[in-house]
């Protein structure tokens, strides 16, 4: 999936004119917490957030801060044709809220973490009626192919798969499963040797 199909595209932006009294009425406004500062011609200069404004607030008013002196300059960016992995992984090391979305310099969009974590939802099928079904299996050959066809053949319909991401002798994958009784899969994994940690109707 890519990042433009998640995105807030021509996302609300201000430029390094505005107050910061400005910065946080556009924030309230619109209930948003992250605001690109921009120029005329739509270029990123830089990357606001609304805790960072309030911290500014008091200072401001004395005349001694600005919002070019708040803003984060030179932030870090994706691209709309990045996948949303990107994303991902720079907002959680960076413990960062949001990106801003840059395509030849122009800023085109906006990707927060909520936009990270609805497309995570979305695709794991949490919020659809479901079951599932939590399996330990060992790293030999055809092991895993032999969980799926067990649970095939008893009725369990697959909506998709997750596992641990270390990499061991065995792992632990997690089948999202359409909405189904668990315990005849259960069963049918522990009579053929494998280990199942949890069972979700």
């Amino acid at each position: 999936m890519r990042i433009k199909s998640l995105m807030i595209p021509n996302p609300i932006t201000i430029t390094e004119n505005a107050t910061i009294e400005q910065a946080i009425d556009i924030m309230k406004v619109n209930s948003i917490r992250h605001l690109p500062v921009v120029s005329s011609e739509k270029t990123l200069k830089g990357f606001v957030t609304l805790a960072d404004l309030k911290l500014g607030l008091i200072p401001s008013m004395l005349g001694s801060v600005t919002l070019p002196d708040l803003m984060i300059k030179n932030p870090i960016t994706v691209r709309p044709d990045d996948d949303i992995e990107i994303g991902a992984q720079l907002i959680y090391k960076h413990k960062i809220s949001g990106i801003p979305v840059v395509k030849n310099d122009k800023l085109v969009g906006i990707i927060t973490e909520t936009d990270i974590l609805r497309a995570f939802i979305d695709m794991m099928g949490i919020l659809t009626a479901s079951s599932r079904i939590d399996v330990v299996i060992k790293d030999e050959p055809d092991s895993f192919k032999k969980a799926l066809q067990i649970i095939h053949d008893n009725g369990g319909d697959i909506i998709n798969i997750g596992m641990t991401a270390q990499q061991s002798r065995k792992r632990t994958y997690y089948f999202r499963l359409s909405a189904c009784k668990t315990d005849i899969l259960k069963k049918a994994l522990e009579n053929n040797g494998f280990e199942v940690l949890d069972a979700m109707d």
